[in-house]
């Protein structure tokens, strides 16, 4: 075997999606209190892992029902992060409506990976969303 293989391996793993890369360990989600944070909604995100999960955050509280998103994040994230054993449902227009979709407990540092409809993807397109954790 060569020894550029184990390195090609290596490397392709770093570069696989749904990969960590800046983003918070969900076991690590809690507020300044050490309170429970459901959710983690960043407005950065990059071709590069390790620059993902920046920028400003919206922490969700566990059982936030936000049909409205805050001022100024609306179709705004990019990355998000959800905690251990809680799920996210996000919507991609406002009043929850349009496409759906539900985040289970981990790290989305691209969101630019996963598809919303035949064309979009969930990029810069969560208007609403609901939080629960058990």
């Amino acid at each position: 075997m060569s020894p550029l293989c184990p390195l090609m391996l290596a490397l392709a793993l770093v570069a696989v999606p749904g990969a960590q890369g800046a983003c918070p360990v969900p076991a690590d989600l809690k507020d300044t209190d050490g309170m429970r944070t459901c959710a983690k909604l960043y407005d950065k995100s990059d071709a590069y892992y390790a620059n993902c999960c920046q920028g400003a955050v919206l922490s969700v509280e566990p059982g936030a029902d936000l049909p409205y998103l805050p001022s100024g994040w609306a179709n705004t994230a990019s990355s998000l992060v959800v905690g251990q054993r809680c799920e996210l449902t996000v919507w991609s227009r406002p009043g929850k409506g349009g496409k759906t979709r539900k985040f289970s407990a981990g790290s989305y540092p691209r969101l630019e990976e996963y598809q919303r409809g035949i064309f979009g993807n969930w990029a810069n397109s969560i208007s609403g969303l609901y939080c629960k954790c058990s």
